[in-house]
């Protein structure tokens, strides 16, 4: 088929190799634009661009697409007949998703209705959901309301991270909509009464809450590894917080038996008190220094029993 594919970050690169791989021709790409990044705020290229380049296919890099007239002849004139959407960043008007022959097909990171919105993948492990998925979807005019095509599951195991499920959906979306292309399967319309949102994450959303469970903590922490991390503050200074356990020794009951106020120190192996239960952090890094084991850690700060983590 001829294809415009549209995607930004590292989890569309997958995708876009597939569909070369699968014998399609992709006649465009579109990116977000370059942005300011590191600490000398350079500007960097995104991911699909970089991959893009290097199959020789054209880029297309504008700053929005709706009421850019302009930019809409060029995507018309492509006469694709399909574009494959995934992570673009940019919301496409009605015009741009009817102008394939197919119309434009999502590779969305989660079952659908579930999580619809900006942080799929970081809300399914936050709620302690037993599975995510990717779902491809016949896009419309909604967020991710569209009817889904095809879909595919994976569990969500213990110790998986945004990171690594991240990896492991950017593989299945690769395989799921070059499937889809090739059998074009009836869309089924999604169920609205089970839908749910997945907001877009800041910084200052990892900010840990020690009034909340133990068990909630730990799927933060998880959740929000690699971005936007998790951190706690101690004496005015910003701690992150790389890995978490929950103790389950028989120490633990003794340590919440007076209650102790939430983010409270509860021993010497930075066991924290929580609104619910107790965790002991693992992974842990101060100020201008590299994440480092708690062990580590404890040899060059020294936290006592009773201090508390805000």
């Amino acid at each position: 088929m001829r294809l415009i594919f549209m995607g930004s970050p590292d989890f569309s690169v997958p995708a876009l190799h597939g569909l070369i791989e699968a014998g399609h021709e992709v006649v465009a790409v579109y990116t977000q634009p370059p942005r300011p990044a590191g600490r000398g705020k350079a500007l960097r290229r995104q991911p699909v661009h970089e991959a893009a380049d290097a199959l020789g296919i054209p880029v297309r890099t504008p700053e929005k697409l709706r009421h850019n007239d302009e930019e809409l002849a060029f995507f018309q004139g492509l006469q694709a007949d399909a574009a494959v959407v995934a992570a673009y960043g940019l919301i496409l008007p009605e015009t741009i998703l009817k102008a394939p022959r197919l119309g434009c097909l999502n590779i969305h990171a989660s079952l659908l209705p579930r999580w619809r919105g900006a942080s799929p993948i970081q809300s399914a492990i936050r709620a302690g959901d037993a599975e995510s998925g990717v779902c491809i979807m016949q896009m419309d005019k909604g967020l991710d309301t569209g009817a889904v095509i095809l879909s595919e599951a994976t569990p969500i195991t213990p110790s998986d991270t945004a990171g690594s499920l991240h990896d492991r959906l950017a593989e299945i979306g690769a395989r799921l909509v070059a499937r889809a292309l090739k059998e074009q399967p009836t869309p089924v319309p999604q169920d609205d009464s089970q839908s749910c949102y997945a907001p877009r994450l800041e910084r200052k959303d990892g900010q840990i809450d020690w009034t909340r469970s133990a068990v909630e903590i730990e799927r933060q922490i998880r959740a929000f590894i690699p971005w936007p991390g998790s951190y706690t503050l101690l004496d005015g200074q910003t701690y992150r917080i790389g890995a978490v356990s929950l103790p389950d020794d028989a120490n633990t009951t003794a340590l919440m038996a007076e209650s102790p106020a939430p983010g409270t120190v509860l021993d010497d192996r930075l066991t924290i008190a929580c609104g619910t239960g107790c965790l002991r952090i693992e992974y842990i890094q101060k100020p201008g220094r590299a994440m480092m084991e708690r062990d580590a850690f404890l040899r060059g700060t020294k936290l006592t029993e009773g201090m508390r983590l805000d």
